[in-house]
């Protein structure tokens, strides 16, 4: 691992790999991050086969925009428009983006008006269809007061156990709390405490196969209120 760029918080692992130096975790998969990113993500949130106009999507941790760049292409043929919004307490600097994206020449081939945003200080443009907004923030405090829901969630923070308060229950309750009805998440871990934490929350969380050596997500749909199931049929007297 190589140590130039700590400024920004990051050292290039191989020259490629961005790694937090603040949690010691990359910021995507050693392996293909963006085939993770649509494995995790998209599939997981079954993306994009649920697109529709004015579909939202929210996620924890923004880190180098690979998702909202896969989330861009597999958008392209769909209707928007499409909201995306992102929680990201430590941005990168938009030249550290660029090397990270420099990876995966796909999404690199799109990211250019995302970069030039960023690099001017913008948190809110638009990408074609797709409006984003990155509130830079740490989630524990800015998603209380966020005032939108959204249909679809990726939980992307850094590992659990390096980066635990960002998968606490209370910070579960409130992505729960900003899903729709009949929302989803999707997150690449399958920590039990999580989970436990998702279903408490009130996600019905399934554990599903990971990307490349990773032996298992967590994906989830919120489940309905007690008060909207429907009423038992009673039995004839």
């Amino acid at each position: 691992m190589t140590g130039e760029n700590q400024s920004s918080g990051v050292q290039w692992r191989d020259g490629i790999v961005p790694v937090s130096t603040r949690f010691d975790d990359p910021y995507f998969s050693l392996g293909n991050g963006l085939a993770e990113t649509r494995h995790v993500f998209l599939a997981g949130n079954d993306l994009p086969a649920r697109f529709t106009p004015g579909f939202r999507i929210a996620e924890l941790g923004f880190g180098t925009g690979l998702n909202l760049m896969a989330t861009l292409i597999a958008h392209q043929s769909q209707p928007g428009p499409l909201h995306y919004t992102s929680f990201e307490a430590f941005p990168l600097p938009a030249a550290d983006i660029a090397r990270a994206l420099d990876a995966f020449p796909e999404a690199r081939a799109v990211a250019d008006p995302f970069l030039d945003a960023w690099a001017l200080g913008a948190r809110r443009f638009d990408l074609g269809a797709i409006s984003v907004e990155v509130i830079i923030a740490d989630a524990r405090t800015a998603l209380p007061d966020w005032r939108g829901q959204a249909d679809a969630w990726f939980l992307d923070g850094f590992s659990p156990a390096k980066n635990p308060e960002l998968w606490g229950e209370p910070l579960m309750a409130e992505v729960a709390r900003h899903t729709a009805p009949g929302g989803t998440f999707a997150t690449y871990t399958a920590a039990g405490f999580v989970r436990r934490g998702l279903d408490a929350a009130g996600f019905a969380v399934e554990r599903r196969p990971g990307h490349g050596h990773k032996r298992h997500m967590s994906v989830g749909v919120l489940r309905p209120p007690i008060s909207a199931l429907p009423e038992a049929p009673r039995e004839a007297t």
